[in-house]
């Protein structure tokens, strides 16, 4: 936390001398803007269900936000704040989040942005392959906002074009990994019950820096990216303390620790979206490469894998817009994998499929949007459905209520360990 402080206080102190200190030839060209928002985001648990040590009963989420953005640019650079001030109904506490604070500024016909920051990358509607950045599951699946997926990241973004190809370097000091739901607010599976975790994530030195780069252009009215990532999984790889036997002892997992790490990883992939068959086709591909064990015989860091994404956008009349997906993972060593899981885990399949479908409406001038989202997987036999109704009152505030819906036959897959956690979410929101 403190190198992350530093970081961001380095990065300010770098704008303040190098764009924003008084002249007075350029003093009437800078411009300030302050925007923000009133928010609160409500979530409640439907099923009645709660997991043992409840922290907030049948509320998943909730919390009244005020969130402040100020952009001030120069002519040699910019400054953005994003800072979210907020009270945490369920823990009842208040707190701050600094979503963006960076500075941008050109050098050597380059741009440069320093701080942190919000990275997006690749093709996929709530899929991601090649968009290897942090994601929030538990904002997610409780019905936040969708821009609260996004982790944002402490990085450097060094931005290079050309008239036909251009290209950015993202370069991160600082590991950030996902924010998987709160075991204290959602019901899940645990294949440790019981068991002590502690979690190592990669420490603060040189040797972990993850870097990643994406070279794009246009060709034929398609938009085609290649990427490239050299860092770590973000989702946590457990590793049980002493390693369990196979088969088991007598008494199961009883005395077992849980050390929950971060397993080197590259990622080689590429994506293309343009106008085809009369509406927006899209694809992705990425080969994960399991830095720390590419044999695929360690059971506690996930294999290789070779994951792609197909999408189909169109829309059929005025105000409706239908969107498809498929997208699968197939697992190298797949043997390996089988031979070494320990007795009593749940296995994957060779090659996880996974599809999406979204529907959107607009009525009333576009001012009440009905949408749905859902995801089924053929391979896991489970799905999320995000139903979602918003309206805008006036050009500043809007409501929406969205559903969070799960199921599976298994209560071990990754949607259908959720079942429990059906939610239905209210959010208003004003902006200025």
């Amino acid at each position: 936390m403190l190198g992350r402080v530093i970081f961001l206080v380095c990065a300010l102190f770098c704008f303040h001398t190098i764009s924003l200190l008084p002249h007075p030839s350029r003093a009437c060209a800078e411009d300030l803007s302050l925007h923000g928002f009133l928010q609160a985001n409500y979530s409640a648990r439907l099923t009645g269900l709660q997991p043992p040590t409840s922290e907030g009963g049948d509320f998943l989420f909730g919390e009244e936000r005020f969130q402040l953005r100020l952009d001030k640019s120069g002519e040699k650079g910019r400054l953005f704040i994003r800072t979210d001030f907020f009270h945490d109904a369920v823990a009842n506490r208040p707190d701050l989040e600094v979503r963006e604070a960076y500075v941008d500024t050109s050098m050597g016909g380059s741009d440069v942005r320093v701080g942190r920051q919000l990275l997006i990358w690749g093709t996929g509607d709530y899929l991601f392959i090649n968009d290897i950045f942090a994601k929030d599951w538990g904002a997610f699946f409780s019905g936040r906002p969708v821009e609260y997926l996004r982790v944002p990241q402490d990085a450097l973004k060094l931005d290079l074009g050309t008239r036909t190809v251009s290209a950015e370097i993202v370069v991160m000091p600082f590991f950030q990994a996902d924010k998987l739901p709160s075991r204290d607010r959602f019901y899940q599976f645990d294949p440790f019950p019981g068991a002590a975790r502690t979690t190592q994530e990669p420490g603060m030195r040189y040797g972990n820096t993850e870097w990643a780069a994406r070279i794009y252009g246009s060709a034929g009215g398609f938009d085609t990216a290649l990427y490239l990532y050299h860092g770590f999984f973000r989702m946590p790889a457990l590793q049980a303390d002493p390693p369990l036997p196979s088969p088991p002892p007598p008494g199961g997992r009883a005395g077992v620790g849980v050390t929950e790490t971060f397993p080197r990883l590259a990622v080689y992939g590429a994506s293309t979206r343009g106008n085809a068959l009369g509406g927006v086709v899209s694809a992705e591909i990425g080969y994960y490469d399991s830095l720390n064990d590419q044999s695929g015989h360690n059971p506690a860091i996930p294999n290789s894998s070779f994951r792609y994404l197909v999408g189909y956008q169109q829309q059929p009349w005025e105000d409706f817009t239908v969107g498809l997906q498929y997208y699968g993972e197939l697992m190298s060593h797949y043997d390996a994998y089988r031979a070494t899981l320990p007795s009593g885990f749940p296995g994957q399949d060779q090659h996880r499929q996974l599809m999406t479908l979204r529907l959107t409406q607009l009525f009333w001038n576009q001012t009440l949007r009905v949408g749905l989202f859902a995801f089924y997987s053929p391979t896991d036999q489970d799905y999320y459905l995000i139903p979602e109704i918003r309206y805008s009152i006036s050009d500043n505030l809007w409501m929406s209520a969205t559903g969070n819906i799960f199921g599976g036959r298994r209560p071990t897959t990754f949607f259908g360990q959720l079942d429990a956690n059906d939610n239905l979410a209210v959010t208003m929101r004003y902006e200025f």
